[in-house]
């Protein structure tokens, strides 16, 4: 039952990521790079002359498409830190809830062993 929870709040959670790029991050950065859309930046490999990416790609044409791949990263990496910082913040409850263990038996002392041994000496 918790992996599936997982999978449809990740799900969920991938949406929310995406839109956070796509429509905030995406935006400034394509604000300092002085291009309308980031993501649709591209190299073309070969001959040929085209508006937009998805028109190179519509005729057949081979791109680069090093804007898409950057944003791809840039999403990778913040799903990666809150994945990382839950993982974190369950081991923290979890150690949290765990009982402190109990100190172990206090051994006999060192004098005490001598002792011992200085009577079974004795008979």
């Amino acid at each position: 039952m918790d992996m599936a929870v997982g999978i449809i709040i990740g799900a969920a959670f991938t949406a929310i990521v995406t839109s956070l790029v796509g429509d905030l991050i995406n935006p400034i950065i394509s604000l300092f790079m002085g291009v309308i859309d980031f993501a649709g930046q591209y190299t073309l490999l070969g001959e040929g002359e085209y508006g937009s990416i998805t028109e190179a790609e519509e005729a057949g044409a081979a791109v680069f498409a090093w804007g898409r791949f950057i944003m791809a990263v840039i999403n990778f990496l913040i799903i990666a830190f809150v994945v990382f910082m839950l993982v974190k913040a369950v081991e923290k409850t979890k150690k949290a809830e765990e009982p402190a263990p109990e100190p172990a038996p206090a051994g006999p002392t060192q004098e005490e062993l001598l002792a011992d041994i200085l009577a079974a000496l004795k008979k």
